[in-house]
């Protein structure tokens, strides 16, 4: 009998926590549905404390799913990246599948990776969130071209960072496939179930925006959107779940000059995998109003639990979310995003995006994402 294909995954995963976690976590289980022999290396040392911008890199919940996480890659330690490209270099897996989303983590991604496959037999593949970042730093370029030098093949989710990677290497295999639909969520709730299970009153209507929350992200678009009038007459608030990743005293100090502390509930602890559906099926629409961007995960949440949007017109957002199928895509701009929500509510336009986002949603499949992965060498 054939021994199975190998596959390791190298980024973050469990014990670490976030969006990046569960991305590598969902992605190794599609693997072994697959048939494959299927293994993570992830961080012992993600970030050093003094870079990491959050309260805890670590994940309190249980981790519940199949694949073996191997806790073997120390971020800023060259003799630790020679140690892993070695062992790599002797499993000889087939494929090595290398998460990416900061020039920060390229000399050590970029050292694994050229000592792996001096085995002549993995091919590796990295999955591109940004080859240039949406926080630039000096040295960025050189980093990820560096980066780029150990790679056999890309993978991007969005058709801007696919252009970008042809800055770095316009000869080596790059395809664009969407980034698929979280389903790791649990299932959606009725919405007065989760409206009690969060202590929300029903008789208000409710948004959400949701993530780690920096700059680039918008969340003082949104906190003057809802400043404008009409919104309090429409009674609507904006529920806000995600931990601060940068200072949060401008944005508290958006609420206190706009009067809107009774509009807005700021719930800015990490949220866990188990209490993410509670806050999706609370809310009738994901608001994500950026300022710069390439693609997005919390569309893809929100789209798991069937929830219209509205998104700014930056980046590679607009690449997913149809402009008045799903929902609406607007110009970075606080009046055109309060016009957007009022626009969703006066027009009763839920059921209509709803019944879109059923449809639309079939492609965005693991299943047809690893597909493409394994189509750039002919798995």
């Amino acid at each position: 009998m054939e021994s199975p294909r190998k596959v390791v995954i190298i980024g973050s995963a469990y014990p670490l926590r976030g969006g990046l976690s569960n991305f590598n976590e969902r992605l190794a289980e599609e693997f072994l549905t697959d048939g494959w022999d299927t293994k993570i290396f992830t961080f012992s040392l993600q970030y050093p404390s003094f870079l990491f911008p959050g309260k805890t890199q670590y994940s309190t919940e249980k981790y519940n799913g199949n694949v073996e996480i191997k806790v073997a890659i120390n971020s800023v330690n060259p003799f630790n990246w020679i140690k892993v490209g070695n062992e790599l270099r002797k499993l000889k897996p087939d494929l090595i599948i290398i998460k990416f989303w900061i020039p920060f983590m390229a000399p050590c991604f970029g050292t694994i990776s050229r000592i792996a496959k001096r085995n002549r037999h993995s091919r590796i593949i990295t999955i591109i969130d940004n080859i240039i970042p949406h926080e630039k730093r000096p040295g960025d370029k050189i980093l990820a071209k560096y980066f780029v030098g150990g790679i056999d093949g890309f993978v991007t989710m969005s058709r801007k960072v696919l252009d970008d990677v042809a800055f770095f290497n316009k000869t080596k295999p790059r395809i664009f496939s969407p980034h698929p639909i979280y389903d790791n969520f649990g299932a959606e709730l009725d919405k007065l179930s989760a409206l009690k299970a969060l202590d929300l009153d029903p008789s208000f209507k409710y948004i959400l925006f949701f993530g780690f929350i920096r700059d680039y992200k918008g969340l003082d678009i949104l906190l003057n959107a809802i400043a404008e009038p009409g919104i309090r007459e429409q009674k609507i608030k904006l529920l806000v779940a995600g931990e601060f990743y940068t200072d949060s005293k401008p944005y508290f100090e958006i609420i206190a000059q706009k009067g809107i502390d009774d509009l807005v509930i700021m719930s800015n602890d990490f949220i866990p995998d188990g209490e993410v559906n509670k806050y999706f099926s609370a809310s009738d629409l994901v608001v994500q109003p950026y300022k710069s961007a390439t693609q997005s995960g919390v569309t893809q949440i929100a789209y798991h639990f069937n929830k219209p949007m509205i998104i700014t017109d930056v980046g590679g957002l607009g690449e997913f979310v149809p402009d008045g199928e799903v929902g609406s895509v607007v110009k970075p701009d606080s009046k055109l995003v309060a016009n957007a929500i009022l626009s969703f509510y006066e027009n009763n336009r839920e059921a209509y995006f709803i019944s879109n986002i059923r449809n639309i949603k079939e492609k965005y499949s693991w299943k047809y994402f690893l597909g493409n992965l394994k189509s750039l060498f002919y798995f």
